[in-house]
């Protein structure tokens, strides 16, 4: 009987695809989870988890996201400045009317590995208010969530 190998990918051997994902009408922790997945690169039977092997993402029309539940009236953001009492409480509707790709970037990073690795995999997620976004000569292939 022989000696069964593990295989690991190289970072050489790696193919990246772009994909534009649609939010208008779509469930915050569901385009968030389906991002980060992409992201990691675990869509793929390749998926090593120490390389930075997923594909870049596009997304149109971030301030269309739906909340589910009462989390539009009751969904607080926090910040802390590091000193004693600098705790900071931002609604969602007042991040929604100020900077609405906000919201699902937060809940993206925070799907990630808290590392150098998830900084890197962040940077290949790219989130549009509307319609329009500059990465046409990439040609995204639409995808479904």
């Amino acid at each position: 009987m022989g000696l069964q190998k593990t295989y690991s990918m190289k970072a050489s051997e790696i193919e990246k695809k772009w994909f534009l994902i649609d939010a208008e009408g779509k469930i915050l922790g569901r385009v968030a989870t389906k991002i980060a997945n992409i992201l990691r690169g675990k869509n793929k039977p390749s998926y090593t988890p120490h390389l930075d092997m997923g594909d870049n993402i596009v997304v149109i029309n971030a301030e269309k996201i739906v909340l589910s539940g009462t989390k539009e009236e009751d969904k607080k953001y926090y910040s802390h400045s590091h000193y004693p009492g600098g705790i900071k409480f931002t609604n969602i509707k007042k991040i929604r009317a100020e900077k609405p790709e906000y919201i699902l970037e937060h809940a993206v990073k925070g799907m990630l590995p808290k590392n150098k690795l998830g900084k890197r995999l962040f940077l290949n997620v790219k989130i549009y208010k509307g319609e329009k976004h500059p990465h046409e000569a990439q040609k995204p292939e639409k995808l479904e969530v």
